[in-house]
């Protein structure tokens, strides 16, 4: 079934990473989230369009790999 751009959609995104609650902190005023425990971040989108919930999805994503990319950084200098 092909999904219209204007119809209402919903993502739900589980992750796995050695520091999800740091990963959670970065997405504190971006997203809805959980920690289903220290490793395991789930985090639910929901838009009124495709078109939306891709734009949200890129910022998410966006989020994601910038903070990734300081707490590897973090790694790097210890």
């Amino acid at each position: 079934m092909t999904q219209r751009k204007s119809k209402s959609s919903r993502l739900i995104l589980r992750l796995t990473h050695g520091e999800a609650p740091a990963l959670a902190a970065s997405l504190t005023t971006e997203a809805s989230f959980r920690l289903a425990d220290n490793t395991t971040l789930q985090v639910d989108e929901a838009a009124e369009s495709i078109v939306d919930l891709r734009a949200r999805w890129n910022t998410l994503m966006r989020g994601l790999i910038a903070s990734e990319r300081v707490l590897d950084l973090g790694e790097e200098i210890r």
